[in-house]
């Protein structure tokens, strides 16, 4: 199975940026479609981003787009979101997650295979 590790979380003003970043092992990066979920509190798992394998095409969800982008690099077998314009609303454990051999936008959380341990994010005053 595939070990996918989240860092880059932390503390951040409202408006402020974070980029997180999930570390791939253990199979070929570039043959999995990667995507970013994030829950709160008392609420389920949320998809936030997707990006296929190669990371030519990109699908972010309504409540982030035009602020949050998501990146990959296979050479490094790291998949980025950048977080821009951060609001209270974006405070959540962010977690990676990856696709086997699919390329189009997944938004289900059941549909990923591999999963990270999550990495907080903290957007307050």
């Amino acid at each position: 199975q595939v070990q996918l590790v989240e860092s880059g979380g932390g503390l951040v003003q409202p408006g402020g940026s974070l980029r997180l970043s999930c570390a791939a092992s253990g199979r070929t990066f570039s043959s999995y479609a990667m995507g970013w979920f994030r829950q709160a509190p008392g609420k389920e798992r949320e998809f936030v981003a997707h990006i296929s394998l190669s990371g030519s095409r990109t699908y972010v969800a309504d409540s982030v787009k035009g602020r949050f982008t998501i990146s990959r690099d296979n050479a490094k077998n790291t998949v980025y979101l950048q977080m821009n314009s951060l609001k209270p609303e974006d405070t959540a454990v962010y977690y990676c997650a990856g696709r086997r051999y699919y390329s189009d936008p997944e938004m289900r959380v059941e549909k990923y295979d591999y999963w990270g341990q999550g990495t907080q994010v903290t957007v307050s005053s």
